[in-house]
């Protein structure tokens, strides 16, 4: 395993780390059993960052990883999200009761007095526009609740704006071979101002694994049924925003630049960190074999540069015209 500094927090994290959101739900059939095992492979294997929200399973997954904790010597860090409970979830909602309480609602799902790392999960556009929202999280932190605090961004705007306020100390924005835009200007804003980066949908929910096909069939209460078209949250999260069709066109003209020896996700995670502004990427795992085959990407030798070239010219040829101007 691998490991980069995160941002100015003085942790050294895993740079290929754990996202939590599909042991927690709306990602098809999951046990608490093969979850914890998936967990405990992730620390055999040396990662050390796990990525979660309090929405995913109604507390689910950060009780979860409350029972790693538990179970395990090792230290880890445990970033969770919180806003998205807000019911309408509105801009207005990122306010001093909700966030306490959700604060206090994370503290015991995973059994802590202190929260590692929170993130505002995906917040309106508006919410980066009203510094008494980041004063909140300044409060929290001076009263002991939480260690830092960063955001979970849908927008590149988004991004750029939450790292004007001097204590964002990390962004979570989706960053894979099919949503390119962040390394465009973030990154080195990002790295100017010593701000940790989490590549998130690194795999575009599976897309870029290889393994899907057009008759591939999601079960009803995975999001990559429901969730095509946005319908219950922002769309960009399902498949990274690509058309499910043309992401498929685009894995096969991916498939032969794969390394020998390398799968097609470990390829995707490979290109991933070939960003040096790039902290770390949270690919999930439902079972100990998914996390072994991510883990195992951290150790990979860096891509020539004319693999590099060759992915660029696939996404802007099949894919950048879906994705670009929206995000």
């Amino acid at each position: 395993m691998q490991y980069r500094q995160l941002g100015r927090t003085g942790w050294a994290v895993s740079t290929v780390s754990f996202g939590a959101w599909a042991i927690g739900g709306s990602w098809g059939a999951v046990t608490d059993h093969e979850s914890i095992a998936a967990l405990h492979t992730a620390v055999d294997l040396g990662v050390n960052f796990f990525d979660t929200a309090d929405v995913y399973g109604n507390g689910r997954s950060e009780r979860l990883l409350a029972q790693l904790r538990r179970e395990r010597r090792e230290k880890i860090v445990i970033a969770t999200k919180i806003g998205r409970r807000s019911s309408p979830h509105t801009a207005d909602s990122y306010n001093r009761e909700n966030l306490t309480a959700y604060v206090e609602q994370c503290l015991a799902n995973l059994e802590t007095e202190a929260l590692d790392l929170v993130q505002l999960h995906c917040p309106p556009t508006e919410v980066y526009y009203r510094p008494e929202v980041f004063g909140i999280l300044d409060d929290l932190v001076a009263a002991g609740k939480i260690r830092n605090y960063g955001v979970s961004v849908e927008k590149v705007e988004e991004a750029l704006k939450a790292i004007t306020y001097p204590n964002v100390q990390t962004v979570q924005i989706i960053y894979n071979m099919f949503r390119q835009r962040p390394a465009e200007l973030f990154f080195g804003e990002a790295q100017r101002r010593q701000v940790g980066i989490l590549a998130r949908v690194p795999l575009a929910s599976g897309l870029l694994t290889g393994k899907m096909k057009a008759s591939t069939a999601f079960a009803s209460d995975d999001h990559r049924h429901f969730n095509r078209e946005g319908k219950a949250f922002d769309r960009g999260e399902t498949f990274a925003g690509v058309p499910y069709d043309v992401g498929l066109a685009a894995v096969e003209h991916l498939r032969p630049l794969c390394p020998p020896g390398t799968t097609m996700a470990q390829f995707a995670l490979r290109w991933i960190l070939m960003a040096h502004a790039v902290t770390c990427t949270i690919p999930g795992a439902k079972r100990p074999a998914q996390e072994q085959d991510n883990a195992a990407a951290a150790d990979l030798p860096p891509l020539p540069n004319e693999t590099m070239a060759q992915v660029q010219a696939v996404y802007e040829r099949h894919i950048r015209e879906h994705v670009y101007h929206y995000w």
